[in-house]
């Protein structure tokens, strides 16, 4: 965080993340503050592994701990792309059964409609099973704007569930002026003369209810049904999170960059939800990421106060109990503690990898990884009171 940030904290930093449910600007970001008050987590777990069922089995087992799953379709082996059975479809109903928002690592970057149509069409359809992606803007800003469009013209072509129903059976006499009949028995004439009556009617009902789930499409299977207890339904709505710091060693994302990718937020507001950060940006200026470089631009103080941005940091790692903490992996990858991302810098959600994964036993790991991040987050709130 700058000096500035230390001495006056952004209000967002003091709030709990019910409070800061009033002040979002984007359903999706007001619905994972209150998932996370009700599972008391803030940890994302980072699942990169390398097979589609091992996905599958990791979500089931870690998914009561975690309130965003990160993923990288790209390096999963055997991800099935069928929109109604396949890999994502499966990842959704986890997601709904223990009560988390799915992430897409995907990192977009090119010129806005190479990315709409990476984001929306191809043969993963991103934006049909992950209610999160993100983007690098070194492209520009208009990639952002561009992506925004593509995911509005998506959820406006499905504001609804067609569902449809058929009866048959012999109508009443008042029948035949309210309802309209698909296949109905014609009225036919005996050699006697008289009128044979109609024997059968086949009548097709068409409703449309609202859709403000990512339930867009289901299986046969019964478990797609479970809705974790105590939130509804994440809403339909699709957020982006920009990419503005990374951890690595040597990363070229300096503090040009970074503003940028600010500005970029605080433009689009209705799509953004935060940021993929190495620390707090809510509330910071031009002359804490880069003093001398001149962009045309300024930010006026009420907007950086708006600010309510969410962020997630990666690079999360606890050591053993007894041991010392983790300074890396060795490539390059270096680590922080639950305590020092979230009481000290300020990020949001803690993002966790191999920590969880190489575990020998993941679910425990991830519910040791939850109170610690979940600890540090209260630790904060004492801290800045």
């Amino acid at each position: 965080m700058s000096t500035s940030q230390e001495t006056q904290p952004h209000w967002s930093l003091k709030q709990s993340f019910a409070e800061r449910v009033e002040s979002s600007t984007h359903p999706l970001t007001s619905y994972l503050f209150r998932l996370m008050e009700v599972k008391q987590s803030n940890l994302c777990l980072s699942a990169d592994v390398e097979h589609a069922r091992d996905l599958l089995a990791l979500a089931d087992e870690v998914g009561p701990s975690i309130v965003v799953l990160k993923t990288h379709y790209d390096l999963i082996t055997g991800w099935d792309y069928h929109p109604h059975t396949g890999t994502g479809a499966k990842l959704a109903a986890l997601a709904r059964k223990h009560g988390f928002l799915i992430f897409e690592d995907r990192k977009f970057v090119d010129i806005g409609s190479t990315v709409q149509k990476q984001y929306t069409a191809g043969t993963a359809r991103i934006v049909e099973w992950a209610h999160i992606t993100n983007a690098d803007i070194h492209a520009g800003e208009a990639m952002v704007s561009a992506m925004a469009q593509a995911a509005q013209k998506w959820r406006e072509r499905v504001p609804y569930e067609v569902k449809t129903s058929v009866s048959v059976g012999t109508p009443v006499a008042d029948q035949f002026a309210d309802e309209e009949a698909e296949d109905q028995t014609s009225t036919t004439k005996d050699t006697d003369g008289r009128k044979s009556s109609i024997v059968s009617i086949t009548t097709v009902t068409q409703t449309y209810e609202p859709a403000d789930s990512p339930r867009l499409v289901k299986t046969i299977s019964e478990d797609d049904e479970i809705v974790f207890p105590g939130i509804e339904e994440a809403p339909l709505d699709r957020g982006l999170l920009i990419l503005a710091q990374m951890s690595s060693k040597g990363c070229l994302m300096d503090g040009k960059y970074t503003w940028e990718c600010v500005k970029a937020a605080r433009k689009n507001k209705g799509f953004v939800m935060g940021y993929v950060a190495q620390q707090n940006l809510n509330g910071i200026t031009k002359e804490a990421l880069a003093p001398s470089y001149e962009d045309g631009e300024s930010t006026t103080e009420e907007e950086a106060q708006a600010d309510n941005f969410i962020h997630m940091t990666p690079g999360c790692k606890l050591p053993p109990p007894g041991e010392e903490a983790p300074q890396g992996d060795g490539l390059g990858q270096q680590y922080n503690t639950p305590d020092n991302l979230v009481n000290i810098k300020g990020t949001d959600i803690a993002i966790v990898g191999r920590g969880i994964i190489t575990a020998a036993d993941p679910p425990a790991e991830a519910e040791r990884y939850r109170r610690k991040a979940w600890k540090a987050y209260q630790d904060r709130r004492e801290r800045l009171a």
